[in-house]
């Protein structure tokens, strides 16, 4: 009898959800799903947790919050028809897990749970969720698709391992919310690459984009074929519906080869459970418009685009419209507000500049030529007048005899800082700081200044 050929569509859901928005994060998934199932994927995988956003941090230790997060599964689950969906969750037994469902045709044929925690640098999953224990694999178009997430991929040990030789998965589909830092990508990157090679196993890596809270998350899924070739990367920093077909008859051609994966099957001890998502398509598929594989970006780029991003979603996810800005014509002020103007659009971007006597007339020139050229509205308040009844009232008796020194600075950044917030109050504008990572580390900035 001769083996059937192998096809698999993959589709890869880069989207930017948002912490406890469970109807729009829902409603953003089925929109995808559907993208996904008019290009006629077999499987869609979304994000580590994408249901109830990534970190939900103490949301989980509401259970109401973790009942409306299973709710929205379910109704997520009931809109599903005609494709696989791999989506992130919290599941709730006698604890709770960070947990995957897989959905076909209107029911949830199989969960699996995260088994490495991660409870270090910015994670603290430790502290909310159980570890699973099981390691699932899924049949799904007739390819065996192991489904982890994004932790458990680290290990070379790990779920990877057992998916790959207990259960016979020639797809591993890793979804995960990884959280940027300069550098990084490059390193997650070569992970993959070694762990595709290594099990003799096509790997699909979707990622979260966008920012919360802290956190920013730079997108860039990607997949690998069996020998830990990149076949294809999603965009960098933006939300993107990545598709690819999967030549899964390769993973079994490339198998043929190894001796060394052959003795490990043998004496590998853990048994899988094999799950039946869907039955093979019989027919092929129209090919897909050929895209570029990666998008390269220089270390500035990536930086001031992980800042952009951010801002743009910390700004926006709060519920707020515009910013203001103390302008001083320095470095710092214009780095900032030419950011904002990025993020968020000259229009929601005000310019404050707060002169006093020691400010320079260059300092003003240049503070005006940026909004200009940014095209963002400014006020000039004057903080003399104030500046000079409080050195006055002072020096009566309080610094009388005594020579000014940074003291006097400070109240020139505590007026500033004072006249921002009040702007703030009035107008529901949200100030943006403009110290930078030099003076934040040393501790120099005048506290509840501008």
């Amino acid at each position: 009898m001769d083996r059937a050929i192998k096809h698999l569509r993959v589709a890869l859901g880069q989207v930017n959800v948002t912490v406890g928005d469970l109807e729009g994060n829902v409603s953003k998934i089925l929109n995808y799903t559907s993208r996904a199932r008019d290009m006629e994927a077999h499987v869609v995988a979304f994000p580590e947790l994408a249901i109830p956003g990534y970190p939900p941090e103490d949301l989980l230790l509401k259970p109401q919050f973790i009942e409306e997060n299973l709710e929205a599964l379910h109704y997520l689950a009931s809109r599903v028809e005609g494709i696989t969906v791999v989506v992130g969750f919290v599941d709730a037994q006698d604890d709770i897990f960070n947990a995957a469902a897989i959905i076909h045709d209107r029911k949830i044929r199989g969960i699996y749970r995260k088994i490495f925690l991660p409870n270090y640098g910015v994670f603290d999953e430790d502290r909310y969720f159980q570890q699973g224990k099981e390691t699932p694999v899924f049949v799904i178009n007739g390819t065996v698709v192991g489904v982890n997430i994004c932790e458990d991929i680290w290990y070379a040990e790990g779920p990877t391992l057992a998916q790959c030789l207990g259960g016979g998965a020639e797809v591993i589909i890793n979804i995960s919310s990884s959280p940027f830092h300069a550098g990084k990508r490059a390193f997650r990157e070569r992970m993959l690459s070694v762990r595709a090679s290594d099990n003799c196993a096509i790997v699909a890596h979707t990622n979260l984009v966008g920012g919360q809270d802290e956190l920013v998350f730079d997108g860039a899924s990607m997949v690998f074929d069996e020998s830990g070739h990149l076949l294809v990367q999603a965009k960098i920093f933006q939300e993107d519906l990545l598709l690819v077909d999967l030549d899964v008859e390769s993973v079994f051609r490339t198998r043929l080869h190894d001796p060394r994966r052959r003795k490990e099957k043998l004496s590998f001890p853990t048994q899988v459970p094999i799950i039946h998502v869907s039955e093979p398509s019989p027919s092929p598929l129209p090919s897909l418009e050929k895209r570029e594989t990666r998008e390269i970006l220089s270390r500035e780029e990536e930086i001031t685009r992980a800042l952009i991003v951010g801002t743009r979603d910390y700004i926006r996810k709060n519920g707020f419209q515009k910013v203001v800005i103390g302008l001083s014509g320095g470095i710092d002020s214009s780095l900032v507000a030419a950011i904002a103007v990025e993020a968020l659009g000259p229009e929601n971007v005000i310019g404050v500049l707060m002169p006093s006597q020691y400010t320079s007339q260059a300092s003003i020139t240049d503070a005006l030529d940026l909004a200009k050229n940014l095209g963002i509205k400014t006020y000039t308040l004057s903080i003399q007048k104030i500046f000079d009844d409080c050195r006055e009232e002072l020096q009566k008796e309080v610094f009388k005899g005594l020579e000014e020194d940074v003291t006097e600075e400070n109240i020139q950044a505590r007026i500033r800082g004072n006249f921002l917030m009040a702007m703030s109050n009035k107008f529901g504008w949200i100030v943006l700081a403009t110290g930078n990572k030099s003076e934040m580390s040393c501790g120099y900035a005048t506290l509840y200044g501008d």
